[in-house]
C-alpha cells in the first residue's frame, strides 16, 4: 500500500483532483493533506472529501522533530507537492529520495528555480514570447525545480494570450495528466 501526503499552499484544485482520482483505489490512498498556510482552501477541499489535514508554518515544517512524526503517524511513504511554496528541507529530501514529486507549471528547465511559481511563471512565459507552455512533473531534489524530469505535457499559446490565458491553458493539462502521472510513478516503484 502506498500512502500519499499532498503538500499544498493554496486553493487546492490539483489536490482535490488527485484525491478524487485515487478514491476507491486499493493500492494507493491519500492519507494526509499538509499545508503551510492555515487559510489554504485546499484544506477545506480535503476535509470535504474525508482526508485528514495538518498545518505547519515554515519554522515547524523545517523541524524534523515536528514534521517526521506527523508523516509517520499517517504511514506516509510518498509525497506529492501540488502548489506547495516552501523550500523542501534536506532531511525530507533524503528521507523521501525518489518518493517525492513536484508539479511545475512550465516546461522545465525553462522558467524554473527560485521565484518561479504561480503567476510569475506564466508572466515569464509571456515575456519570453514562448509559443508553447506546459507542465512538468519531476522528482524533488536539493536544487529548486532541478530534479529529474518524469513527464512533461505541452500546449500551444498565441501572442495574444495574456498570462491568465496561459495559466488557464496550462491548468487544463494539470487536471488531465497529474493524477495519472502520480499513479504511473507509484506503480513503477
Amino acid at each position: 500500500m502506498t500512502n500519499i501526503a499532498i503538500f499544498v499552499s493554496g486553493s487546492g484544485s490539483n489536490c482535490e483532483n488527485i484525491i478524487k482520482h485515487f478514491q476507491g483505489n486499493k493500492e494507493i490512498r491519500i492519507r494526509l493533506v499538509l499545508s503551510n498556510k492555515e487559510d489554504a482552501y485546499a484544506l477545506v477541499r480535503a476535509q470535504n472529501l474525508g482526508i485528514e489535514t495538518r498545518v505547519l508554518d515554515k519554522k515547524e515544517f523545517n523541524d524534523p522533530d515536528l514534521l517526521m512524526p506527523i508523516l509517520e503517524q499517517f504511514d506516509v511513504n510518498f509525497i506529492v507537492l501540488a502548489g506547495f511554496l516552501l523550500f523542501i528541507p534536506d532531511f525530507l529530501i533524503e528521507a523521501f529520495n525518489h518518493r517525492m514529486i513536484n508539479l511545475h507549471p512550465a516546461l522545465l528547465p525553462k522558467h524554473g528555480g527560485k521565484g518561479m511559481w504561480g503567476h510569475h511563471v506564466h508572466e515569464a512565459v509571456k515575456a519570453d514570447g514562448d509559443t508553447e507552455t506546459g507542465m512538468t512533473v519531476h522528482w524533488v531534489s536539493h536544487e529548486i525545480d532541478g530534479g529529474e524530469i518524469i513527464a512533461q505535457f505541452s500546449t500551444s499559446i498565441s501572442p495574444d494570450d495574456t498570462p491568465d490565458d496561459i495559466a488557464a491553458k496550462e491548468h487544463v493539462l494539470e487536471m488531465e495528466h497529474f493524477p495519472q502521472v502520480i499513479e504511473k510513478v507509484i506503480n513503477q516503484l
